[in-house]
C-alpha cells in the first residue's frame, strides 16, 4: 500500500485513492483557515487544496491544468490540487501558506 507523508504523519492508502479524500478521511488538514469551509468539495475549481508534492501520482487532469493556470497559482511550478491527484505510490506532501496554500 502506498504511504502518504504529510505534516509529520504517515498514512497508508489504497493504490489509486484520491489524495484529498484520503487526507480528510485521516483527519489531516488539507485546507488553511477558512478554506476548510469555503472550498469546491473536490471539483477542482477553487484551488484551496493546493499542495506541493513529490512521488508517484497520476498526471494532471484538464481541470487541474486549467485551475493552476491563473492567479493565485499561475507562475509557480510544482503545485498540484489534492482533489485531482490519485496516489499511485509513496508521496511526500507539503502545504504552503496563504488561503490557497500556494506559497512555500
Amino acid at each position: 500500500m502506498p504511504k502518504v507523508h504529510f505534516k509529520e504523519k504517515t498514512i497508508e492508502v489504497e493504490h489509486g485513492d484520491n489524495l484529498r479524500r484520503a487526507l480528510l478521511n485521516s483527519g489531516l488538514p488539507i485546507y488553511n483557515g477558512k478554506a476548510k469551509h469555503l472550498n469546491c468539495h473536490g471539483l477542482g475549481t477553487c484551488g484551496t487544496c493546493c499542495v506541493f508534492l513529490e512521488g508517484d501520482v497520476s498526471p494532471m487532469t484538464r481541470v487541474e491544468k486549467w485551475r493552476l493556470n491563473f492567479p493565485p497559482h499561475k507562475g509557480e511550478s510544482g503545485k498540484r490540487l489534492a482533489c485531482q491527484v490519485k496516489v499511485l505510490g509513496d508521496v511526500e506532501i507539503e502545504k504552503g501558506e496563504g488561503f490557497w496554500g500556494q506559497t512555500k
